[in-house]
């Protein structure tokens, strides 16, 4: 996998699936410029020595409020380094898949569970179709994820985790 150089940020991100298909992202955009804003799959940092499915877990939980999951396998692996903030964030994610019964029509951010930072930067979350995706005109991340849900869709979860391209915005 490309590195930067230098320590990179481990973190877990969740593709959540609802019985019909669908992806759950949220909404986020820069504190200062709700004008400048992207769509991202569930996820953050390690925290302390829990393992990158235990930090999935507790992120989806903390970000949406969303507990009744089963968690699958690793789809997708990048690294990827974007302005944030003030600062560079240069990360190593993965991405897990997880499954869920519950298919609110409207998903809410879990405000309780997020971190000052996330309450300034999350505007909100929805459930988008490949076909949505595939169409939108919006920023999401990662940017082949119209692409990859597609494939996922179709094909399942790959028999090993598939090393995205290094992203660097």
């Amino acid at each position: 996998m490309p590195e930067l150089g230098h320590e990179l940020r481990k973190v877990a991100r969740v593709v959540l699936l609802d019985p019909e298909g669908r992806v759950l992202l949220l909404h986020g955009h820069e504190p200062d410029d709700t004008a400048d804003d992207w769509w991202f799959t569930p996820g953050g940092g390690l925290e302390g020595d829990e393992t990158r499915e235990q930090a999935a877990l507790r992120e989806l939980a903390e970000e949406t409020g969303i507990t009744d999951v089963e968690l699958g396998p690793v789809l997708w692996q990048r690294v990827c380094s974007f302005p944030f903030d003030g600062r560079r964030w240069d990360q190593d994610e993965w991405y897990f898949l997880a499954r869920t019964t519950a298919s609110a029509a409207r998903p809410e951010i879990n405000e309780k569970g997020l971190t000052d930072l996330e309450r300034r930067s999350v505007a909100g979350a929805r459930w988008w179709t490949y076909r949505e995706l595939d169409e939108a005109h919006e920023t999401v991340y990662p940017t082949r994820l119209a692409e990859l849900l597609n494939r996922l869709l179709d094909e399942g979860p790959p028999s090993r985790p598939l090393v995205l391209d290094t992203e660097i915005v």
